[in-house]
């Protein structure tokens, strides 16, 4: 009987994980079914692209700047092993762009932009804010939900261009100061091996992963339970929801562009 109790348990966690992920859906499908119909609050908008873009650049700067430095140590110890040592440039770069800048710019993102937005959302649904706002027919999917994600899907493609040219800067510093590379050399190695693609698609990537922080902050926000618990249940789960599906989201996104 208890084998039966385990198999049970563990087939009631995925039947609620596959209902969350049905829930998560549709509120997708019913914000972006808000974007062409008016109003849009343009205020709102601007306050979360300030929050989410310019606010979360030092914490995306620094982290990417030390991943470059550290790929490039990573990269040119084990190319040592076949005499490769000058591939170091370009698979720096390759890296940066394709998955390293957009996936660590996401999961920054993630835990400073999806807590916090969760965190907001869930608190004026405890002080009973967003009743306020049907009161005064706002619609707060419109209000709330809208301007957050689309700054998030515009914001975070910025930072991962911004990130992936302090990434690979911090590998050329380690290159040329640790490694003895000749500095024209490496960034020219750097700029033949980067093709248009490599760069845009990391870019989409970026807005992908902006979409799905922002959506599932609000998500978890909006359905959070009531008072303190509640607020900081939907702020850990918005964040390690928002992490599982970017690393989905990438997995996916790198099968569609890269596949043979």
């Amino acid at each position: 009987m208890s084998v039966v109790r385990v198999i049970g348990g563990l087939g009631a966690q995925v039947l609620a994980m596959l209902a969350m992920v049905g829930r998560l859906t549709l509120f997708a499908a019913e914000t972006i079914s808000h974007l062409l119909r008016p109003p849009f609050y343009t205020r709102e908008f601007l306050t979360a692209l300030v929050q989410i873009g310019w606010l979360s650049l030092p914490v995306v700067g620094m982290t990417t700047l030390f991943t470059g430095g550290a790929l490039a140590l990573q990269i040119y110890a084990g190319g040592a092993r076949f005499s490769a040592e000058a591939v170091v440039p370009s698979i720096v770069a390759i890296g940066m762009v394709r998955e390293l800048g957009p996936v660590l710019g996401g999961l920054m993102v993630a835990a400073r932009v999806a807590s916090s937005i969760a965190a907001e959302i869930a608190t004026m649904k405890v002080t009973e804010q967003i009743d306020a706002l049907v009161t005064l027919s706002t619609n707060p999917m419109k209000y709330l939900t809208l301007p957050r994600v689309l700054a998030a899907t515009l914001a975070v493609p910025c930072l991962v261009a911004v990130g992936d040219v302090i990434g690979i800067m911090g590998g050329y510093l380690v290159g040329v100061s640790r490694l003895d590379f000749n500095a024209a050399a490496y960034l020219k190695n750097t700029v033949d091996f980067l093709e248009v693609f490599d760069v845009t698609s990391g870019l989409i990537k970026g807005a992908v992963f902006g979409f799905i922080v922002a959506t599932v902050g609000c998500f978890y926000g909006m359905n959070s339970g009531r008072g303190a618990q509640g607020v900081g249940a939907a702020t850990k789960s918005a964040v390690v929801a928002a992490s599982v599906l970017i690393f989905a989201a990438n997995y996916i996104l790198t099968e569609l562009f890269f596949s043979a």
